[in-house]
């Protein structure tokens, strides 16, 4: 009865202007339309109803709702503690966003329906950052053909405990996150992309030595390479799309930052995502067969040499 009317406002103790207009069709459309009442979320209206005005600033009162949340939703909001934006937050800077800025107030949708949604969101205040993603192979697929396949800033970052994304942690932590898709032989089968990058990365000195150094000192972590090292963070482009020369340009210039005194061709080593075959480096999978018969060829004959020598010394006797 009140709220309806679109020019109901109160006026804070900054001097500004917060509308208290609810829109009625947004409210009957939110995934609590049927849950809960006002009151649930607004509990004491009867005490400090209309009297808004003690708040200092609308972001002050957008705050507190913070906590307004947890009466629910509270698996969710411990998580969040843990997260970055809430050490921001901590830290005093208000802005750092909290639910209601990335889900809603009276408007909150169903937050698995539409993922472009989750992106969307992330926008307000890493606006950069998503036009970037929206240039990318992930991007344009999600933003502008709807592919609920592809990863969202939320599929990475995660939902509510998102962690800072420069930190070694995180750094280590996103092969693991490309695996999860990458690795999915059902999923890839719809883009004809194999899924041996999982395994040739994990089985290769890289992969190796990013499953080892959790333990190691965050300096030497950060010299781990990951997937973000080679393909770009937000800006990950096809490799079909991008062609061969330019993806060769890429690895050469990802190798140089570490191996700084590597000659030009030194990229011409790496095998790509592709076990070796006759098809791929035929000259390293023809080594790599002689010595799968050569190793067992030989041990063999060493052991039973050991056998003959024994034998003879204990019939000598």
């Amino acid at each position: 009865g009140c709220h309806e009317d679109k020019a109901l406002a109160l006026t804070l103790k900054d001097g500004s202007s917060m509308s208290l207009f609810v829109d009625p069709k947004a409210l009957g459309q939110s995934v609590h339309a049927s849950q809960l009442i006002c009151t649930d979320c607004h509990a004491k209206y009867d005490q400090d109803h209309p009297s808004g005005a003690t708040f200092p600033s609308r972001r002050a009162y957008t705050v507190r709702s913070y906590e307004v949340c947890k009466k629910c939703h509270f698996d969710t909001y411990t998580r969040t503690l843990e997260s970055v934006h809430y050490d921001l937050l901590k830290a005093g800077v208000e802005l750092a966003p909290i639910c209601t800025d990335c889900h809603g107030a009276h408007n909150i949708p169903n937050p698995h329906a539409k993922r472009a949604m989750m992106s969307r969101t992330c926008a307000a205040c890493h606006t950069d950052v998503y036009e970037t993603y929206a240039r990318s192979v992930h991007g344009r697929a999600l933003v502008e053909d709807d592919n609920q396949d592809v990863p969202a800033c939320a599929d990475c970052h995660t939902h509510h405990q998102v962690q800072q994304p420069g930190s070694a942690r995180f750094r280590l932590s996103s092969p693991e996150t490309c695996i999860r898709c990458h690795g999915n032989a059902t999923l890839m089968s719809k883009y004809g992309i194999s899924t041996t990058v999982a395994q040739t990365y994990l089985s290769d000195f890289h992969g190796v030595t990013a499953s080892l150094s959790r333990n190691l000192s965050e300096a030497d972590q950060q010299m781990v390479v990951t997937c973000n090292d080679c393909h770009g963070v937000h800006n990950i482009a096809s490799p079909k799309l991008k062609g061969q020369e330019a993806m060769k340009a890429t690895v050469t210039a990802a190798c140089a930052r570490c191996h700084t005194d590597a000659a030009p061709t030194f990229d011409a080593a790496w095998l790509s995502h592709y076990p070796p075959s006759p098809r791929h480096a035929p000259l390293v999978w023809a080594v790599q067969m002689f010595y799968s018969f050569f190793i067992p060829f030989a041990v063999i004959g060493l052991i039973l040499n050991l056998l003959l020598h024994v034998y003879r010394l204990s019939a000598g006797r």
